[in-house]
């Protein structure tokens, strides 16, 4: 059996959905864009493009887990300390110092009234109103228990939610996987429901093609030729077996290897459970296999 994932345990400040006097005159100072996260009645919105920049990290407090405390809801992705914090997508730029349970928070207003915000940040790196790309990095992780600009936090972490037009916080994990960006394979949810499915096999097969081989179609259906590439993949991870497209144990015993560089804690028995692929799909989910 896999090993069950640690839980994280953190706080989360109230959404920054309201507009007064002070933003009005903020914004006329800023421009058009500090104002971007207003919704107006009747008005279409586009859904701009964005990424998960923190694919990498482990996920340590799941959008229900926050629901379950009483939370509006987040997703915590545990990583060190100062940490670098890339924009999600393009926008600018507000930072919110010690932001109540939150701790320190920056704020990224999207086009079209979308709002993304980080929250439980050590330092910030930006001005208000500074004007980011995607990838840009915007602050540094914090999240220590009692250090300044840590909120409610109790352990290491950047907490990630996103906000509508219309003022209410959502999921940005569900938001990426119902608004993929053009040209590049949608992030795999497996990463937190450790269920494989077509995403995850697409992402396998495309890291594969890019790595070991694979000339085969990225539709998702592995067959022999995908996991004889997936077999000389895992000769990096101790796999000493054929190279006949037949996975078993030994090679799933080098996947899990590769997943516990990603999170994954479990045995090496060859025994994929739903924390096995967490792990694996962790590793998927990086940006370089998009």
């Amino acid at each position: 059996m896999d090993q069950l994932d640690p839980p994280a345990c953190c706080g989360d400040g109230p959404p920054v959905t309201g507009i007064d006097r002070r933003a009005v005159l903020l914004g006329a100072a800023l421009g058009a864009g500090a104002l971007a996260g207003l919704a107006v009645p009747g008005r279409a919105y586009a859904a701009p493009a964005i990424y998960n920049p923190f694919s990498g990290y482990p996920v340590t407090g799941t959008w229900q887990d926050h629901l379950n405390r009483g939370s509006l809801g987040g997703v915590d992705f545990g990583m060190p300390v100062g940490t670098r914090l890339p924009a999600c997508g393009a926008g600018t730029v507000q930072n919110i110092p010690y932001n109540g349970t939150g701790g320190h928070t920056v704020t990224i207003q999207h086009a079209d009234g979308y709002r993304s915000q980080y929250m439980h940040l050590s330092q910030f790196l930006l001005g208000n109103g500074a004007a980011v790309s995607s990838g840009t990095v915007v602050g540094l992780s914090g999240g220590a228990a009692g250090a300044p600009g840590s909120g409610s936090s109790t352990g290491p972490h950047v907490h990630w939610h996103m906000i509508n037009p219309a003022g209410v916080r959502i999921n940005p994990l569900a938001y990426i996987g119902q608004n993929p960006v053009p040209g590049r394979l949608p992030k795999t949810s497996t990463e937190y429901d450790g269920i494989p499915g077509t995403i995850c096999y697409q992402r396998m097969q495309n890291w594969l093609r890019l790595t070991a081989g694979y000339v085969g179609p990225i539709d998702g259906v592995p067959g022999p030729n995908t996991y004889a590439a997936l077999q000389r993949a895992m000769r990096a991870y101790g796999y000493t077996g054929p190279i006949d497209g037949q996975p078993g144990p030994n090679t799933w015993r080098a996947v899990q290897r590769l997943a516990s560089g990603h999170g994954y804690t479990g045995p090496i028995d060859g025994v994929m459970g739903p924390n096995s692929w967490r792990g694996f799909a962790r590793f998927l989910n990086q940006d370089r296999w998009d």
